[in-house]
């Protein structure tokens, strides 16, 4: 019977993003034992790449409302987003920027010292009327100074990182409550039981299981694979943001903060082609409209280049000296990427998948919550979820830009909160952990360390990509999806024969990708299955069977699919759950066909 060494905790935060970085110092300022585990250092989680800003109507350049910047998430959403939830994130942005200026986070500034912000797509102001600042920012690299901030501050507050450390399983007791992670530290391959009386996943995202994304190779969906095999099911899986402006060929994030400066979509001919798509908010529509646009555009024949194959970004009308101040690191990535310096010259942009609005299901508190085969949604006793690997679901079907870095800010402190109630209402000591739960993981490691004659992981990575790429985009077709299932299923074989030919234990990366190939293919199914059986367009999912009637405007069929997805691994069973349409405080945002 193998044993493992074992570290506890009061509390275990896997992933040192914005949301993990949030929640550990909630934790550690009340005077937790907290464990942080990263892949990478803090400071290059995935939080890095967020350019554009953070959402919050502070209204420091002209008038805001926190309940119109909850109709825009809700109107994005395209009315999926819980408006319980929508409405806790939205009043709570204010504080939660101001709190974070308070750490030290640099933000751009105003004439007269207050944050600088700038509008964002889908962002307006009395309910839809136009374009509205409230994106907070500091210049073009909001997300890199805000991991800074919080990480000095956990530096701090003491909290213990565990860097260079992947979180392989969680480990649940018989009666359903998590104990804490099984982890291998990267440098020496030792695996490791770190228990804890409450368990906090912000993994962030998985967009790793397309071929072209915006994603960093760490955004492997590790959280979502270990809930999923632990019994967790995920949620709302099919809607995944193609951001409108990735680098054509390269993929590399291109800010919505370019266009909020006053960037413009040009198709072949020169024309400012969002005019017909949304004339009142234009380029500044939300991603989902503006995505499906330019991609109408290119498969209509007004693509730019020698392959027709993506749409130009252009900037050459705005003083060099506001993108040189305002967009620096934007400019840096032209150059790189592109080879176009934008002052002179437009940037080549394509869709390019960037977010998913699906996850670990939890409600505002950051707890999770899953069905307990009654009808009821009940919550997992030590277990809690936040930012992109959870789904609270304040997205719904499409994230307006700048929401997720407050989405980061709001559940990682919420979730810290409800840690922090549970634990110290917490008496009972820590709990022998099943042998049952250690002998999965080690078998899973053992498979990998053994196996011969297997698939090699990049062979079976790629498949996955190319089969998500090509048959769950930002246009999805019936028969496609249906294939996409067969195809998906086929390679999830593979995966199960992957082989690693480098046995060694030292920094072992091979070994490391195969464990989070693992991960991918849970949410590659979850995604596909998922997709397949909504037979409606709503937010960033749009099949081509859906018929655009008075009843469904848009295809969005809210008589019969007004509901969240829940896919189970077992068996890929799929359940559902309804919205939430009841705010905290406020009157219900009422349905409506979605327009910009």
């Amino acid at each position: 019977m193998a044993k493992l060494a074992k570290r506890t905790f009061d509390a275990v935060v896997v992933g040192a993003g914005g949301a993990g970085l949030r929640a550990a110092l909630q934790l550690s300022e009340a005077g937790l034992k907290t464990a942080v585990l990263s892949k990478v250092f803090p400071t290059r989680s995935h939080t890095v790449a967020a350019q554009g800003g953070v959402s919050a109507s502070l209204g420091n350049s002209e008038p805001d409302h926190w309940h119109w910047h909850m109709y825009d998430t809700v109107k994005g959403s395209d009315w999926l987003g819980d408006q319980d939830a929508i409405e806790f994130m939205c009043r709570a942005a204010p504080q939660a920027v101001i709190e974070l200026e308070h750490f030290g986070m640099p933000f751009d500034r105003n004439d007269d010292g207050t944050i600088y912000q700038r509008p964002f797509g889908g962002h307006m102001s009395n309910f839809g009327e136009k374009p509205v600042r409230r994106a907070c920012a500091a210049a073009d690299r909001t997300g890199h100074a805000m991991l800074h901030a919080l990480y000095q501050r956990n530096v701090r507050a003491n909290t213990q990182f565990f860097v260079e450390w992947m979180a392989l399983d969680m480990i649940r007791d018989a009666e359903g409550k998590v104990l804490g992670v099984i982890a291998m530290e990267m440098e020496t391959a030792e695996i490791v039981i770190f228990q804890a009386k409450a368990t906090l996943f912000a993994t962030g995202g998985a967009g790793r299981i397309y071929y072209s994304s915006t994603n960093a190779f760490i955004n492997t969906g590790d959280g979502l694979g270990m809930a999923a095999r632990a019994g967790i099911p995920l949620e709302d899986m099919e809607f995944w943001q193609f951001h409108p402006t990735g680098v054509a060929g390269a993929g590399v994030l291109i800010t919505e903060g370019v266009r909020g400066e006053g960037g413009i979509l040009r198709n072949a001919s020169g024309e400012r082609f969002m005019e017909r798509y949304a004339p009142v908010a234009k380029d500044l529509a939300s991603r989902d409209v503006v995505s499906r646009a330019m991609v109408t555009e290119i498969n209509e024949g007004r693509g730019c280049g020698a392959g027709k194959d993506h749409v130009l970004l252009d900037i050459t009308h705005l003083d060099p000296e506001v993108i040189k101040h305002r967009l620096p690191g934007i400019r840096e990535i032209s150059i790189k990427f592109a080879g176009v310096d934008p002052i002179k010259a437009p940037i080549p942009v394509v869709p390019t998948c960037h977010y998913q609005m699906g996850g670990i299901p939890t409600n505002y508190h950051g707890e999770v919550v899953v069905p307990d085969g009654a009808g009821n949604h009940v919550v997992v006793p030590g277990f809690y979820a936040a930012g992109e690997v959870a789904c609270a679901s304040v997205h719904g079907a499409n994230r307006l830009g700048t929401n997720s870095l407050l989405d980061l800010l709001v559940f990682g402190k919420s979730a810290g909160d409800s840690l922090i109630k549970y634990v110290k209402g917490e008496v009972r000591s820590m709990p022998e952990i099943p042998q049952s739960e250690i002998d999965r993981t080690l078998a899973r490691v053992d498979r990998l360390n053994n196996q011969t004659n297997g698939v090699e992981v990049n062979d079976a990575r790629l498949a996955m990509q190319r089969t998500m790429q090509a048959h769950c985009g930002v246009f999805r077709f019936k028969d496609m999806l249906k294939q996409g299932v067969e195809k998906i299923l086929e390679v999830e074989k593979m995966v199960q024969k992957t082989q690693i030919k480098d046995k060694s234990k030292v920094f072992n990366t091979a070994r490391i990708e195969a464990l989070e190939l693992d991960n991918l293919i849970e949410v590659a199914k979850a995604t596909m299955i998922s997709a397949e059986a909504r037979t409606e367009s709503r937010g960033a999912h749009v099949r081509d069977d859906a018929p655009d009637t008075p009843a469904t405007p848009n295809g969005r069929d809210d008589a019969n699919w007004l509901k969240h997805t829940l896919w189970h691994r077992e068996g890929n069973k799929l359940e559902y759950k309804p919205v939430n349409l009841t705010p905290l405080t406020v009157e219900t945002i009422e349905l409506k066909a979605r327009s910009y």
